[in-house]
């Protein structure tokens, strides 16, 4: 009898030159190489979406040599369901390769009910990190995070509970996220009283939202820990998206939370003129976006989404032309700031 599934999808064997062209960075004085790009996990992978093609960007992704996958509890939506389908990926088609990987999860938004499912007390991180094993289907993640500070609860309470994490033997490394640089450096010095291996600082950057010049990326190189961005576009804003105005089905027509038509009107202009300083440099505005973050010797790595394999590999582009003249920052200073 003839089986008659039409999905086309094979085994997965990973492309043998998947080494071959990603450029790796050192995070921090860490022993840790991370892809220069690597894949975020935050949209696109929830319950909501397509899980064939989340299989698909994923496959593409470690094909290109990004090692790096990064999830939180939270993401979706629902909470809990990107890292419940990456971990049915996982099982189907990389679980052979799990010393090739490096994966990330977090913890430090609301995830459940009541006052143990938020923030940064050890009862929260405690649970959240066994329930993310489980939905993972792993025995450890490479890096946990604490996803934010928590101004309630002490931090040598949340720095010891990401300790405890490690001896446990669920995370390899620990890691934080959206910390001012005078935060960073307490839980530096705590981590380090601990013998913890803290590696990461995961935080928000593009040309328009330049807050970690302010002191975090010298107190992170101070510290020996690398940085990793996260929204190098800007939530599209850094694309061709925009050039012409604000498209009926994009995510600033919508008015979404993290994005909407006043703010995308307000820097049409500045858009318009950074796209000319990537043309002239023969790339796309996100990929010169992207090149851009990684001028600076702190950052090991850029996160970016991906809504399809080819998003992503335009994206990877990025890596082809990383240098910058001092006139091309200067252009883009003049414009930005």
């Amino acid at each position: 009898m003839q089986i008659n599934d039409k999905s086309q999808t094979t085994a997965y064997t990973p492309s043998s030159e998947r080494y071959n062209t990603m450029t790796y960075k050192r995070s921090g004085k860490s022993g840790v190489l991370l892809p220069a790009i690597s894949l975020g996990l935050w949209h696109n992978f929830g319950f909501v979406d397509n899980i064939q093609n989340g299989r698909e960007i994923l496959r593409t992704a470690f094909d290109l040599g990004i090692t790096h996958f990064d999830l939180a509890n939270n993401y979706g939506p629902p909470y809990g369901s990107a890292e419940e389908n990456f971990g049915t990926i996982f099982k189907k088609d990389f679980k052979s390769y799990r010393d090739e990987l490096f994966i990330a999860t977090k913890a430090g938004y609301d995830m459940w009910a009541g006052p143990y499912g938020n923030l940064g007390s050890r009862k929260y991180l405690m649970a959240s990190i066994d329930q993310s094993l489980k939905r993972m289907g792993l025995d450890y993640v490479d890096v946990f995070y604490h996803h934010r500070p928590d101004p309630d609860t002490p931090l040598e309470e949340t720095m010891g509970a990401l300790a405890d994490i490690v001896r446990q033997g669920k995370a390899l490394y620990v890691a934080i996220s959206n910390y001012q640089p005078k935060e960073t450096q307490q839980a530096a010095e705590i981590l380090k009283r601990l013998n913890v291996p803290f590696i990461l600082h995961q935080a928000r950057y593009s040309m328009f939202d330049r807050w970690v010049e302010d002191g975090l990326l010298d107190t992170l190189e101070k510290n020996g820990v690398g940085c990793i961005t996260f929204s190098p576009l800007a939530q599209g804003m850094l694309t061709d998206k925009y050039l012409k105005g604000i498209p009926k089905d994009s995510r600033a027509a919508k008015n979404l939370t993290y994005l909407n038509e006043e703010t995308v009107n307000s820097n049409i202009e500045k858009i318009q003129k950074l796209n000319a300083i990537a043309e002239s440099r023969d790339q796309k505005l996100s990929q010169m976006a992207i090149a851009w973050n990684l001028r600076h010797q702190q950052v090991a790595s850029v996160l970016v989404g991906a809504s399809s394999s080819n998003q992503l590999k335009e994206n990877v582009k990025a890596l082809d032309y990383l240098s910058f003249t001092n006139e091309e920052l200067q252009l883009i200073d003049g414009i930005v700031r």
